[in-house]
């Protein structure tokens, strides 16, 4: 089991900018596919983010709501993944959580069932 500590999480006015990191500790952080998904209260948890495993590329993918506006990235070094949001709505806020998929497949992972630790979540409120 990999153990997954969110920080970054906060209060923003609309059109401000916050950055998430996501710390794994326990496996080689490299060679697996890592996520972000939200939770807002009353509503299911919906994908945000994914990142692939490193190799010669590393591909990401977004959803519809957030392209343009967030970017995964990763530092292997400090087995760290960051979420960079900029211009940040109202509509934004919710519970983000960093989820870890532990097959070392290569792909792009966007259902929550696909990924197997997760992180206990970091609050995003974005005043209007």
């Amino acid at each position: 089991q990999v153990l997954l500590v969110e920080s970054g999480g906060g209060l923003v006015q609309a059109g401000g900018s916050l950055r998430l990191s996501c710390v794994a500790s326990g496996r080689t952080f490299s060679r697996y596919a890592m996520g972000w998904f939200r939770q807002a209260p009353g509503k299911e948890r919906e994908f945000v983010a994914t990142i692939s495993r490193s190799g010669i590329s590393t591909y990401t993918y977004y959803a519809d709501s957030v392209k343009g506006r967030f970017t995964i990235s990763r530092d292997n070094d400090k087995n760290t993944v960051y979420l960079q949001m900029n211009s940040l709505k109202p509509e934004d806020t919710a519970v983000y959580y960093c989820a870890f998929r532990a097959s070392t497949g290569w792909g792009l992972f966007s259902s929550a069932s696909e990924y197997d630790d997760w992180g206990q979540g970091t609050q995003v409120t974005v005043s209007s």
